[in-house]
């Protein structure tokens, strides 16, 4: 099961005690998972379409206990390959689908079917309504990528009105969605790990909440591990390299000048650089007598490297 469908799943179970709030939340799931269907003068049927079981129940549940609508769910069986099921709802005029829809704020009051396409204010008024709204929205047209992928939550309507209300609603509690349209529809996103964290806090979603802070946890070790290691690579092959240069040095001064035209300080250092060609700069200095450090050590070999840079230019 993907991770948008594990927190769907998780959000599907969250019932609130209160009405407003019941109503708030089917209002969204209608207005992204709904359609309408003319099916006759002034009549018309409401058609809620979900890919999840669990969201199919919880809007049954909804209906049932809030509208007195009793209703069924009906399964789709898809036969494209790797495609889910479907899940369909129907309320139909005589189960009282035009009084549903404008008390739900979709259709506008009054005679005539005329659709409301902005977030009804109405069932708004509180803060748990405004939670429970985005909750529905998220059950209706909303998805989560895998956090182990990427960070994207997003919201998708047909309805470029509505995108820009919902876009307005959500970014009022602080957050910074936006949106893009894609095909015929219009999709309200966010991108930062951050804000889809707090907005999975806001709906309610916990345990994906949880997920995704593992998720991140998990990835930042992983990178801060990754360049740990890509840093000593550097350091080592850098090491590595100069060790090298420095024997060639060494060695190519042994074959014209002899190792005896050096300086004292130098000889020494040069026959534990090629004697001991894996060990560091400090560790090599630890083996001098007396001691010296690491810039110490590095000076010498930078004068044998000098002498030897001669050397090759007398020759030339």
């Amino acid at each position: 099961m993907s991770f948008s469908a594990e927190t769907k799943n998780e959000m599907s179970r969250i019932m609130s005690d209160n009405h407003c709030c019941n109503v708030t939340e089917l209002a969204a799931l209608v207005r992204l998972a709904g359609s309408i269907q003319i099916v006759g003068y002034r009549k018309l049927n409401l058609k809620i379409i979900t890919e999840l079981n669990s969201t199919a129940r919880k809007i049954f549940k909804l209906l049932k206990q809030n509208f007195g609508i009793n209703t069924t769910i009906s399964v789709n069986k898809n036969q494209m390959l790797k495609r889910n099921n479907s899940y369909v709802l129907m309320v139909t005029s005589e189960m009282g689908a035009e009084k549903l829809l404008k008390d739900l704020g979709i259709l506008a009051p009054g005679d005539g079917f005329y659709t409301l396409n902005k977030v009804p204010t109405e069932l708004i008024q509180h803060d748990e309504c405004v939670r429970a709204f985005i909750r529905g929205a998220f059950l209706g047209g909303g998805s989560i990528s895998d956090p182990g992928k990427n960070y994207h939550l997003e919201f998708v309507t047909n309805n470029e009105d509505f995108a820009e209300s919902l876009k307005d609603l959500i970014n009022s509690l602080g957050f910074n969605c936006k949106i893009v349209a894609r095909k015929n529809n219009y999709v309200v996103y966010l991108k930062e790990s951050e804000q889809i964290s707090d907005l999975l806090s806001i709906i309610g979603a916990h345990q994906a909440l949880l997920s995704l802070q593992n998720t991140k946890i998990v990835k930042a070790v992983r990178n801060n591990v990754n360049r740990i290691v890509n840093c000593e690579t550097a350091n080592l092959s850098k090491t590595v390299n100069a060790s090298v240069r420095q024997v060639e040095n060494i060695n190519f001064i042994q074959r014209t000048a002899g190792i005896s035209s050096l300086p004292e300080n130098l000889q020494e250092i040069a026959t534990l650089r090629v004697e001991y060609e894996d060990l560091t700069l400090k560790e090599l200095g630890e083996m001098l007598n007396p001691p010296i450090g690491k810039s110490g050590v590095n000076h010498r070999l930078r004068k044998i490297e000098e002498i030897a840079n001669k050397l090759k230019g007398n020759q030339t």
